[in-house]
């Protein structure tokens, strides 16, 4: 285990509120199942230094009775960067927060917006709205075990229940188990009848409850997420809430990220401004080192477990297709070589060299 670097992670962290060491969650990519694992996240590092990244969701089961390197393990260049836990037993959180904390996290996010029904079959998720004391004693169980942030992210409710009070009287229990920031996906959770997919899209939005709950507890940091696209969208929500979570459209568009560090943490130094190009480069050796590690070990780490994550890193640009086409190519994937990377950029730099002048 990374023991020194989490030690370490550890004695740099403080219990409440982000430490001085770490920048504000203002800007965020959520956690997304398949998608946000340790590769993608090493990918959205090189396009914003700043960003909170957060992992899948891990559930506790996996980390008390599987292979916790294979579900814990992270390159350090991807902090600020969070762990999201699902479960619903209190002792076991603790463990599997604890964990996260000895494995050098930052954070320990509480999954309580999830609507599958393969979670719901766990007991929590989203089906834990229904039960705030339970959460609260999860949050209470995690703070005590561990020295950095405790978060949970919720929606606003839960199947034909619409009214504000649920989400304002849920947040205000979790509060005062110590719970100082919640990541409101400002949609109901339907738990029979929707998809996953189907939940991130039917149910309406209603950013006026987080922007509501930022109101009623004026000390308690509130993010906001559910359908953000743009930077002017993300502008308008903190002007009422402390930050925003990009979703989907952080993994489909991750080029839109390039801006957040001179936009959004322009205090902070050490932010990056890369070209697509450049953010390409800057992954080679990190591609190059996974492969040595991992290629013939048994994990079964292929290159297209790294470069799926790319794929829209030219989205909106001449030439984006022929670099989807380049590195969705099965035969040369199965080759292993990054060079593919570059092929890629250098068809869509040829793409675009032939448009008109």
């Amino acid at each position: 285990m990374k023991s020194e670097v989490a030690n370490k992670a550890v004695e740099s962290r403080v219990s409440a509120g982000n430490s001085p060491s770490l920048p504000p969650r203002t800007l965020s990519v959520a956690p997304m199942m398949d998608w946000t694992d340790r590769h993608c996240r090493v990918f959205h590092r090189q396009i914003t230094r700043h960003t909170w990244l957060y992992t899948e969701m891990v559930t506790t089961g996996a980390l008390l009775h599987g292979d916790v390197p294979r579900h814990l393990d992270f390159d350090e260049q991807e902090h600020p960067v969070a762990l999201q836990l699902g479960g619903s037993e209190p002792a076991d959180l603790a463990h599997s927060a604890k964990l996260g904390e000895q494995w050098g996290y930052d954070e320990i996010n509480l999954n309580c917006g999830c609507p599958s029904e393969r979670v719901q079959k766990g007991a929590f998720g989203a089906c834990l709205m229904g039960e705030p004391t339970l959460v609260a004693d999860c949050v209470k169980a995690m703070r005590d075990a561990v020295s950095i942030d405790v978060t949970v992210k919720h929606r606003i409710g839960i199947d034909e229940v619409e009214s504000y009070d649920f989400v304002r009287d849920f947040v205000g229990q979790i509060a005062e188990a110590g719970c100082q920031t919640f990541i409101v996906h400002a949609r109901n959770a339907i738990l029979k009848g929707l998809s996953p997919k189907e939940n991130r899209e039917i149910p309406p939005l209603k950013y006026d409850y987080a922007y509501q709950l930022k109101k009623d507890f004026p000390s308690l940091e509130i993010l906001i997420n559910g359908g953000i696209k743009t930077l002017p969208e993300i502008d308008e929500h903190l002007k009422h809430v402390d930050g925003v979570m990009l979703g989907r459209e952080a993994y489909h568009n991750p080029y839109l990220m390039a801006g957040f560090d001179a936009r959004y943490y322009a205090a902070l130094e050490g932010g990056l401004q890369r070209s697509r190009a450049e953010v390409i480069e800057a992954m080679l050796p990190y591609i190059k080192r996974q492969l040595e590690l991992h290629g013939d070990n048994g994990r079964g780490l292929r290159l297209n477990s790294i470069t799926r994550h790319m794929l829209g890193l030219m989205a909106g640009m001449p030439g984006a297709r022929a670099f989807r086409q380049t590195l969705s190519d099965s035969k040369r994937l199965a080759l292993g070589d990054p060079a593919l990377l570059l092929e890629a950029l250098q068809r869509t730099q040829a793409a675009q060299a032939a448009l008109p002048a």
